[in-house]
């Protein structure tokens, strides 16, 4: 009789028993944890100094006033919520997370879709992803150049000036003025002379104020108005009543005085124009065929307008989609990337069955690879969500000190009132405590999102 032998693990030998498996599992998974631990370590402990104590250091300073030494428990969170300045944050903030991350996803959209059709696409998406290398400091300091109020500096205002220009013309005397302020006084709609003058008689009209290197090519020395001989006219003479060097009289015409060609002139009778003309090169003009009765001479203000200056871009009413500008052109690449590479993944097989059923590139567009891109979109509008809460050095550089307020979000207010002059970090680092609870459930959602494409 045969009797059978244990197992010994050795080749010939029985397999082992399920009660003799589940001890060896059992012992060896015992192992596992500890040796898991011994090299998570050393990762947990930088993290626990790097993010978990300023989180909790931070929330517990927040409870203590700004010399750190009474407590003082919400009254932080307390005087946060009632402070005007604190709310032009949050306002700002509402609109920096409502404007940039839509913008930015749909440029990025509209520029992966691009470099699909193009056959430079790689040159295109270099140009369009370069601004990623460069810092929030230096595009700041891009930009304000950029939008300097000066149209020979800011590129910008050189481009809507330049447009202003095209449909409405400048005036050739800006800021130019008359000598005498009491006989030809200032009104809304120009100037004009301050007692009526009849037909048959001829106006003197000096003006000051306008450098005469600036005078027309065609200007030509001034000439006194010959005087009306008919009765049912009134002529003149628009002259700059200075010269250089000096010397003459004011109010008179000097031989190196010049007249003021392509001024509009308004005769106006009972407040209407009735008629209108224009300077000659010797600065004269001529009303015929008026009326008999008392006529105002205007000088028209459109004659003296300032020359348009462009826009003020960084003033309190623009400076903060200024800087949400900025904002897109550095980080439109790094959309376009991320979507680009979402529909690289998109089946081709799915479109072409889409354009073979006869749906127009359009509609393929819309409800085939927008429903298919879309959980790619929602990541980069929840990352742009959370970029655009902590946004701080694009606005300290850009928005300038005396608008700084208009411009102020959430970050840069907590680092004011810290550390720009404040001095109270209680409330600083109360304000840092809202500000992380402001993006906390939008890193949750990407957290989530990643394992559960991670589970699939």
């Amino acid at each position: 009789m045969t009797v059978p032998l244990r197992s010994s693990g050795r080749p010939g030998s029985p397999p082992p028993t399920e009660s003799e498996e589940e001890t060896r599992g059992s012992t060896g998974e015992r192992g596992r944890p500890a040796t898991a631990a011994a090299f998570l370590l050393p990762a947990s402990i930088v993290l626990a100094v790097l993010m978990l104590y300023p989180i909790a250091y931070s929330f517990v300073r927040s409870l203590f006033d700004a010399s750190g030494n009474t407590f003082v428990g919400l009254g932080n969170y307390v005087t946060m919520f009632t402070d005007p300045e604190t709310f032009q944050a949050i306002r700002n903030n509402v609109i920096w997370v409502v404007v940039a991350p839509t913008v930015v996803t749909a440029l990025g959209l509209i520029f992966a879709v691009l470099t699909e059709r193009v056959r430079w696409r790689t040159a295109f998406k270099l140009v369009i992803f370069m601004p990623m290398a460069i810092s929030f400091l230096a595009a700041g300091i891009i930009f304000r150049l950029v939008y300097e109020q000066d149209p020979g500096k800011g590129v910008a205002n050189a481009v809507v000036v330049g447009v202003h220009d095209l449909f409405s013309s400048s005036s050739e005397y800006p800021g130019a003025r008359p000598r005498d302020p009491k006989a030809l006084v200032a009104g809304p709609d120009g100037f004009q002379t301050a007692s009526s003058v009849s037909p048959g008689r001829s106006v003197s009209v000096p003006l000051i104020g306008f450098a005469p290197d600036g005078m027309p090519k065609t200007a030509a020395p001034a000439r006194p108005a010959p005087g009306s001989a008919a009765a049912n006219s009134i002529d003149g003479v628009v002259w700059l009543d200075f010269a250089k060097g000096g010397g003459g009289t004011a109010g008179q015409i000097d031989p190196n005085e010049k007249g003021m060609p392509g001024l509009t002139v308004q005769a106006v009778q009972n407040g209407s124009v009735v008629d209108k003309t224009t300077t000659g090169d010797d600065g004269r003009f001529a009303f015929t065929n008026l009326k008999p009765g008392a006529y105002t001479i205007r000088l028209p203000a459109s004659n003296f307008a300032q020359p348009f200056g462009g826009v003020t871009w960084l003033g309190p009413n623009l400076v903060t989609p200024a800087i949400i500008a900025a904002y897109v052109w550095m980080w439109a690449g790094f959309a376009m990337v991320l979507i680009a590479a979402g529909l690289s993944a998109i089946p081709r097989d799915a479109l072409e069955a889409a354009r073979v059923d006869g749906a127009t590139e359009w509609q393929v567009f819309r409800r085939v690879t927008m429903p298919l891109l879309s959980p790619v979109l929602l990541v980069v509008f929840v990352t742009l969500v959370i970029n655009v809460l902590k946004i701080f050095d694009l606005v300290y550089i850009m928005a300038p000190g005396s608008v700084q307020p208009e411009a102020n979000v959430l970050a840069l207010q907590m680092w004011l009132v810290s550390f720009g002059g404040g001095n109270n970090q209680g409330l600083g680092s109360a304000l840092g405590v809202f500000l992380f609870v402001l993006v906390l459930p939008a890193m949750l959602f990407n957290i989530r999102r990643f394992r559960r494409e991670e589970d699939q």
